[in-house]
């Protein structure tokens, strides 16, 4: 073969330097074309289900989320392997299809069926899609330091302000916060003075519910104007005859007017 080449060249001594030239800009033009990345990724094409079961014991995960979710995810077209894992209070199904496949059709064709495999789940459990990345594209590490805040004032900062201008960044999938202190509020219940004062830690529950509860009502029309009206519950607490406070006993309403002019 090596000597045919040879002795064709000898040949066709014209021809040698245009295949060459034009070997070199094909050359050329393919490597200006192929993706490069500094670290290729070889990973399968899957989609992550992650679900929240607060204070259960694996086994419960197990028994009534995590097997539910892997038989439906079994019958997804293209689906090459569904793998299931519990833990204390939550669950994650990693749903694996066949090489080719691409990544948004496959999330598609498992939110179909996650949205039929609903109905077998416990109530207030709610699976969620992961991210459309794999641990390969973590491309970047940063940490917030400050000599004036703290360590919840600046985990605020990172969840309400940089995590969305961020997440606004082309190419970026997600945004995760590790550290600092998520600002929330407590209620410390004291259950001797519950008992004294007749009321349960239900009671309690119910009343800060009801506190943060907002009613609509209707739009009145005067003179090409629109009034909105719309309720916003406001909890007051209330006192014993001796003046020690006791939970909030009720809510009450006030309306709030907005106008918009056609």
């Amino acid at each position: 073969m090596l000597e045919r080449i040879i002795t064709w060249s000898l040949g066709n001594r014209p021809l040698v330097p245009l295949a060459a030239l034009a070997l070199a800009a094909t050359g050329a033009v393919s490597l200006s074309r192929t993706p490069l990345d500094a670290i290729p990724d070889l990973s399968d094409v899957q989609v992550v289900l992650y679900t929240e079961y607060p204070g259960q014991a694996p086994r419960i995960v197990e028994d009534q989320v995590t097997y539910p979710l892997s038989i439906r995810m079994l019958s997804v077209p293209y689906a090459a392997d569904v793998r299931g894992y519990s833990f204390f209070g939550y669950s994650l199904v990693y749903v694996l299809f066949e090489d080719g496949t691409d990544l948004y059709w496959a999330r598609s064709r498992v939110m179909e069926s996650l949205s039929q495999a609903a109905a077998r789940l416990p109530e207030d459990v709610t699976p969620a899609l992961g991210p459309d990345a794999t641990g390969v594209g973590w491309a970047f590490l940063y940490a917030l330091k400050s000599d004036r805040h703290d360590l919840s004032e600046l985990r605020s900062l990172q969840d309400w302000f940089l995590k969305y201008e961020l997440s606004a960044v082309p190419g970026i999938a997600e945004v995760a916060s590790v550290g600092g202190f998520v600002r929330q509020y407590q209620i410390t219940v004291d259950p001797n003075r519950l008992r004294a004062f007749g009321l349960s830690a239900a009671r309690i529950r119910e009343a800060v519910q009801q506190s943060n509860s907002d009613a609509g009502a209707r739009l009145l029309e005067v003179a090409q104007q629109e009034f909105m009206a719309a309720g916003a519950a406001t909890s007051s607490p209330s006192t014993t005859s001796g003046g020690s406070p006791s939970a909030p006993t009720g809510t009450g309403r006030r309306s709030s007017w907005r106008t918009s002019r056609r």
